[in-house]
Parts: structure tokens; C-alpha cells; sequence
């Protein structure tokens, strides 16, 4: 019996801890070239796995050339002594001489995280998608864009392909500095940097205010690009629990009592949150918290990074005041871009914060990449200048709060008894709880075959993963689309379950049996 333990509650997915277990197993020369491992079927009896997790951790395992099956043999370790003359090699190099790269990389984190759930999005064509959370091409207003990038070019010319401040584009700050003056902001152009998107964002901050061994706080489930940066700074991750049951006496949104808590416990260097339409429970978090919050902050001197992507996709209800608009004691650094109100492809975002901040974060940018391009920044500053991102703005929250309702009709019509959702005031994704003992993962394998697929929830936990859970991402799904995805999920669910009672009951007639 091969010496392999799973487990079922990491966030790495069944199969790839399967591959990466079997894979060690051969480098370390525990299991022989020519030697025979057992069927997928055998296998996942013996792991109590279902057999496709087998199956997808044996396919990887063949294309890496290290095992082989038969027909009619079964599957064996591949190589005449192929792993071990690999495993002794005193320097990086593969058989054939070559280097082998991945034996100097830094650290082993490229499985994980945002690239699991980006590959997951991937061939994807002739499905319906609910993978990612991202605005909806069809809504992209390429003339206008045309225009304003011919105006641009007019206008500057060569200058704009010229070098320029790592602060960003004079006219894309001011445009962005009367913008948050409009919503109550008390923003001037010292509080602004510009940056390649709410991801290079972070990853600033995390190079200015962090050393490894440093504890941040992160919400649990959470953004899977914030984990990889984190994670990658060596940086020490306690994850804080949202709450998505809405009832008497229950707020939605990140646990401020839990993050009380863990600050009473530990030396926080900072928190990293998403107040408004959280990615992924699309929950938001009710401005009694948010004060509550921002005292405690205060009280423990622990700044907090304020994920502000989604807030102005609200559909419906009250908009909430944003932590740095309610922030007194100058303790929020605020990351925002035009990722998901506008063109994620741009990768154009900015950061509010302190002046002294600010020129922090400006020289760790200047000593990344020197600028932002300043030709997609220009393009969006004449795009602002013109009004075109309100009118896009509108015109888009408009068609997602209309996918919105469709996809809350969808989950009501089809899904059946014991699964829970979250009712998401706007944002861009609602959050699936299905019944107990059942695994995202494996019912992903069996709704990809019908053409639907979607984002497992293990991709966005930090610890303590539910496996029942998934994320729905539907702004980039038109109404039928939602209507059929939603079918079709709630059908191979309603599939399964008819599966498992079966199974019940075959096992409660051989228990009565053998009475």
C-alpha cells in the first residue's frame, strides 16, 4: 500500500496533493522505476476519495512523463532508473544536461492560490462561466476609448511615451482627485499614487510595512491574490472569520469581535479588508461595524488596507460610507482601481493614504517599475475628463444588478433543500454553501462535462477550508446563461444526492442483514 495522507480540509485540491505526494514519493526513490501502483479505482477505495481525483492526479503525473498505464497492465513508475539518477544529481540539471529550473526557484507557492483559480478559468469558451469576478466585455465602449486615444495622441504626442513621475499622470490624479472630493473625500494630490491595479497595490504596501515573520490579518474566505502576496513576503497570516448568516442580532461581513480578539493576542503589523461587497461572500459590512472597527484599530495602532474595488457596483440599498471616509485617526491606507468599474486590462489603480505614506509607497513603486504606463493612464484621464465613467458606470450597474436578480430567481427556482447563498447588495459574486459533506471540487468535475463551471471555495480560504462552498461570479453572464447555468448546477447536485441516498440505503439493507 502506497504511504499517501490527504487532506480533505487544506486548500490545496484533493488531486494535486495526491500528484505532488506520488511525485515525492518517486523522487525520493520510495517507489521504484517499473514498479506497479495501484488503479484509479483501487486507489481512491483505498483513499475514499472519488475516483476522478485519482484519475486527474494520475493524467498530471503522465504528462510529466512519470508514470505510464497499460491497457490490460495497469500503471507503473516510468524510466529505466529515471528518478533516482534525477534525485542524486549533485547540480540542477536534468538527464539530458539541461538546467532544471524548478529546483532553484524560491519557494514552491506556484500550485497555489491566484494561479489555481485563474487555470480553473481557462478553456472555458463554450461554457457557461461563473469563474471570475470581472466586468463584462460586451459593456466595453471601444469607440469612445478609440476617440479618447486619438485625442491623447493629438494632443501629446511623443511626450507620452516618455519617461515620467512614479506618482502617476498629472491629469489622471487630478480627474481621480475631484472624483473622491465628490464622494466626500479629503483627498489632494499628496494623498494619491497610481498604480498597475489593486494587485501591484498591495504588493507595495506588503514591500513597504513588511519583514518576513511579520503577523498580518486577513479575512477567512478571502481575496486568493492578497494570500499569494502575503504568503510570498514570508509574511505570518492569521485569518479572521465572515460571517454570511443574516438574522436577529447577526451582522454580515468580517467578524469584528474575532478581530478584536486576535489583536488582544498578537502583534498585528497590519489587516487587510474588504468592507463593501467582499470578495468572495459579497457580503458588506454595516457602518455600526465599521466605526466599531476603526476604534479598535485605533486602540491597538494597527493601520488597515481597505479594499475599496467593488463599492461603487452597488445595485441596491443604501450606500455605506467607506472606512477612510469614516477613518479620524488617519489609520486606513485605501486601494482602489478601475479594474471592475471599467477595463481591467488597463491595469490602472491608485492608493489613498497619509502624504508620508504616499511618498513611501512612491519610492518602493519607483524602484519596481519606475511609472504606470502613461499611455492607458492618459487614455482613462481623457476618458474621465469627458464624463464617459459615470455614464459607463450607470450604465453598468444598471445591467449588473440585473444579472444580480437573475441569478437570485436561478438559486431560488433550482437549487435544492439545505443549500444557502448570500443576498449580495451589488459586487460581482454570491456565495454558495452546499449541503453538508458535500465537496465543490468534485462537483466541478461533473458540471465542467455539462458545460458549466465555477470557482471552487477552497481557492479563497487561508485556513480551516470548507470544501462545501463555492463562489458564482455573474456579471459576466447574461440572464439565459444564468437562468441555464443554474439549471444545470442544480441538476448534477440534486444527481449526487440522489447517489449518496442510494448508497444510505444499500448500506442500511446490509446492516439490517447482517442483524
Amino acid at each position: 500500500m502506497i504511504p499517501l495522507h490527504l487532506q480533505p480540509e487544506s486548500h490545496v485540491p484533493l488531486y494535486i496533493q495526491l500528484r505532488d505526494q506520488i511525485r515525492a514519493l518517486v523522487h525520493g526513490g520510495d517507489l521504484r522505476p517499473g514498479e506497479r501502483i495501484p488503479a484509479s479505482r483501487e486507489l481512491a477505495i483505498q483513499l475514499g476519495v472519488h475516483r476522478t481525483t485519482v484519475a486527474n492526479a494520475y493524467a498530471e503525473l503522465e504528462s510529466e512523463g512519470l508514470i505510464r498505464g497499460h491497457v490490460g497492465r495497469g500503471t507503473f513508475i516510468c524510466g529505466e532508473n529515471a528518478a533516482r539518477k534525477i534525485s542524486a544529481l549533485p547540480h540542477p540539471t536534468s538527464l539530458n544536461g539541461s538546467l532544471r529550473w524548478e529546483s532553484l526557484f524560491a519557494d514552491e507557492r506556484g500550485e497555489e492560490f491566484l494561479s489555481r483559480l485563474t487555470q480553473s478559468s481557462t478553456h472555458t469558451h463554450n461554457s457557461i462561466s461563473f469563474v471570475l469576478a470581472r466586468p463584462a466585455s460586451q459593456f466595453f465602449p471601444i469607440e469612445e476609448l478609440r476617440k479618447c486615444s486619438n485625442a491623447v495622441w493629438r494632443r501629446e504626442g511623443s511626450e507620452i511615451l516618455q519617461m515620467g513621475p512614479s506618482d502617476g499622470y498629472a491629469p489622471l490624479k487630478n480627474g481621480l482627485v475631484a472624483l473622491l472630493r465628490q464622494e466626500g473625500y479629503q483627498a489632494g494630490d499628496e494623498n494619491l499614487l497610481i498604480t498597475d491595479g489593486c494587485q501591484q497595490a498591495l504588493d507595495l504596501v506588503c514591500k513597504a510595512f513588511l519583514r518576513p515573520g511579520d503577523t498580518v490579518l486577513l479575512e477567512n474566505p478571502m481575496y486568493p491574490g492578497a494570500l499569494a502576496i502575503f504568503t510570498g513576503a514570508r509574511a505570518r497570516i492569521l485569518g479572521v472569520p465572515v460571517k454570511t448568516e443574516v438574522g436577529p442580532g447577526m451582522t454580515p461581513g468580517v467578524d469584528v469581535s474575532a478581530i478584536e480578539a486576535v489583536l488582544m493576542q498578537n502583534r498585528v503589523k497590519m489587516m487587510v479588508l474588504t468592507p463593501d461587497f467582499h470578495n468572495p461572500t459579497g457580503t458588506t459590512l454595516p457602518v455600526a461595524e465599521r466605526r466599531r472597527l476603526l476604534e479598535i484599530a485605533a486602540r491597538f495602532q494597527v493601520p488597515i488596507i481597505e479594499d475599496h474595488i467593488y463599492a461603487r457596483l452597488r445595485a441596491r440599498g443604501e450606500r455605506v460610507p467607506s472606512l477612510k471616509q469614516l477613518d479620524r485617526s488617519n489609520i486606513v491606507i485605501q486601494v482602489d482601481s478601475f479594474s471592475k468599474i471599467a477595463f481591467p486590462g488597463m491595469r490602472i489603480g491608485w492608493i489613498v493614504a497619509p502624504s508620508n505614506v504616499i511618498e513611501r509607497l512612491r519610492m518602493v513603486k519607483q524602484a519596481t517599475d519606475l511609472h504606470t504606463g502613461h499611455l492607458a493612464q492618459a487614455i482613462l484621464a481623457e476618458y474621465v475628463r469627458r464624463g464617459h465613467l459615470s455614464r459607463h458606470l450607470e450604465r453598468t450597474r444598471k445591467a449588473y444588478s440585473t444579472r444580480l436578480a437573475a441569478l437570485e430567481q436561478a438559486l431560488s427556482n433550482h437549487m435544492p433543500s439545505g443549500t444557502k447563498w448570500t443576498r449580495p447588495e451589488g459586487g460581482m459574486c454570491v456565495w454558495v454553501e452546499l449541503p453538508p459533506g458535500f465537496d465543490s471540487n468534485e462537483l466541478l468535475i461533473h458540471t465542467r462535462e455539462r458545460g458549466v463551471v465555477f470557482a471552487p471555495g477552497r481557492y479563497f480560504y487561508c485556513q480551516n477550508p470548507q470544501p462545501n462552498t463555492l463562489r458564482l461570479g455573474f456579471t459576466g453572464v447574461a440572464e439565459r446563461e444564468i437562468e441555464r447555468g443554474i439549471a444545470i448546477l442544480a441538476d448534477v447536485l440534486r444527481g449526487e444526492m440522489r447517489k449518496r441516498q442510494r448508497g444510505a440505503r444499500r448500506a442500511e439493507v446490509s446492516r439490517v442483514a447482517l442483524v
